[in-house]
């Protein structure tokens, strides 16, 4: 409410001002000198914003939510794998890159690896690890991960409780229980070109006299994504998926609104999953590996030319409003349609790069500021000529003197009742409304969420990490 108050507050302020400035238009016209065209003066603009639907991770309240569902059937792309992003290969117990893809931890200086304290004690968990690095994933450069207790990392930047359904990088998703003893840990190491995260001796829910899993994922500063399997004591193809999706492989997805009902709710997003890669699941053995190469996106291009015929991408486009080269499915796909991106990805180069007329560009870069024969033909005209243009800019000057009255007085209206606000808060500690707002700060990571066509996906909660981390700590909540 107070918030709308101000708000209420400025834009009378600013109205004020303009019917000052147009109380005091109708005075100057009221004179001999008068001037053609407008009187108002003003020139109203039709102002359309477009909001960025990946900015926003959290806010929960007003009805709003995220479903996630498969593409249309009418869009270019399905959920298999095409080979369009990554190429990947499989490596047995007897390979010699077995080995050289698995990265010791216990070879590593103590400083160099992190046992999570957290993750390594709870079940259903995920936190945020910030890379020392940027990685590519699916063309799309991430500084933030999120690791989960049940063996995958998801890669998605809009954060919310359902991480199993996709944008994920899965070692070995499945319900596994860290917190069953007190030799599983989830670990991990930055070394600035390479980040791996270990799932170390972990058990699974309910399960846990069957073994304990070990393996890693690593993530490399090229892109290169590495699935290393140290033991695996039950065969993951027998591992029930009923409480917990059982998943191995890649995924991204794109958040958009596609369907016209969906335009009436701006709140409710949807995330299409546009591309998936699931592997062998019977490959999966001791001491195996899987390697994943990622392969050229439109979106490395970064000039016109280069997208258009670059020979390592086909497809791809050029938006010259966005100045992005893109196939218009990706993570931006949302902004490419409300730029209009398809029609203008449709050009050519040469659309963009109008050539001008010869010796237009040098007749220009000679062109004098001075005095021109027009100019001096005006200083020969009557006076009244110099006082009709004096009265427009009399006129201009008061009317913008006016609104700029108005919203500094609105300025310092909402500074002042900002001010009031804070007192207010320091001085009264214990009311409610500080209350409110502090227990808004610490919920507002998770967006309410709509699942649908998906079956089950187990509800993770995220651990804020932070100089008192059992303070951040979450239950989650069961799915089924």
């Amino acid at each position: 409410m107070g918030l709308c108050a101000v708000l209420l507050i400025c834009l009378s302020q600013a109205e004020l001002g303009r019917v000052w400035a147009q109380e005091h238009e109708g005075a100057l016209s009221r004179t001999p000198l008068r001037t053609d065209g407008d009187p108002s003066g003003f020139h109203p603009h039709e102002h359309k914003e477009t909001s960025n639907t990946q900015a926003e991770g959290g806010g929960g309240g007003g009805g709003g939510g995220v479903d996630i569902s498969p593409l249309p059937d009418d869009m270019t792309r399905i959920l298999e794998d095409t080979k369009s992003y990554y190429t990947w290969q499989s490596f047995g117990p007897t390979d010699r890159q077995t080995e050289d893809l698995w990265v010791d931890l216990n070879t590593l200086h103590k400083s160099q690896v992190r046992i999570h304290g957290i993750l390594s004690n709870t079940h259903r968990q995920a936190a945020r690890v910030a890379l020392s690095f940027d990685f590519p994933f699916y063309g799309h450069y991430l500084r933030q991960i999120i690791v989960a207790t049940g063996g995958f990392i998801f890669m998605g930047e809009i954060t919310h409780r359902m991480l199993t359904a996709t944008q994920y990088v899965a070692p070995l998703m499945a319900n596994f229980d860290p917190s069953f003893s007190k030799n599983s840990t989830v670990r991990y190491s930055d070394n600035g070109n390479l980040f791996v995260v270990q799932w170390d001796k972990v058990r699974l829910k309910d399960r846990e006299a069957e073994g304990a899993f070990t393996f890693q994922a690593a993530l490399h500063r090229n892109g290169t994504i590495v699935f290393n399997y140290r033991d695996i004591p039950v065969p993951v193809e027998k591992i029930n998926s009923t409480e917990h999706p059982v998943k191995v492989g890649l995924s991204d997805a794109f958040m958009a609104f596609l369907s016209p009902s969906q335009l009436s709710d701006p709140k409710r997003r949807t995330i299409y999953e546009y591309h998936r890669v699931e592997i062998d699941t019977t490959k999966i053995v001791n001491r195996s590996a899987f390697e994943f190469t990622p392969l050229p996106t439109c979106l490395q291009h970064t000039s016109c030319d280069l997208c258009l015929t670059s020979n390592l991408t086909t497809d791809c486009g050029w938006c010259n409003t966005l100045q992005r080269c893109s196939d218009g499915i990706d993570r931006h796909r949302q902004e490419w349609l409300d730029y209009n991106c398809p029609e203008e990805a449709k050009g050519t180069c040469e659309d963009y790069n109008p050539i001008l007329p010869e010796g237009s560009m040098s007749s220009f870069n000679h062109s004098s500021p001075g005095p021109t024969p027009s100019s001096a033909v005006l200083e020969d005209q009557p006076v009244t000529s110099d006082l009709q243009t004096g009265s427009s800019k009399h006129k201009g000057i008061t009317e913008n003197t006016a609104i700029i009255a108005g919203v500094v007085a609105a300025l310092v209206l909402l500074v002042a009742l900002t001010l009031l606000a804070v007192y207010y808060i320091n001085t009264h500690p214990t009311v409610a409304p500080p209350f409110y707002l502090m227990q808004r700060h610490t919920n507002n990571y998770w967006p309410s969420m709509k699942f649908r066509n998906q079956g089950c996906h187990s509800s993770y909660a995220e651990v804020e990490l932070g100089g008192h981390e059992k303070e951040g700590f979450i239950e989650a909540e069961q799915c089924c």
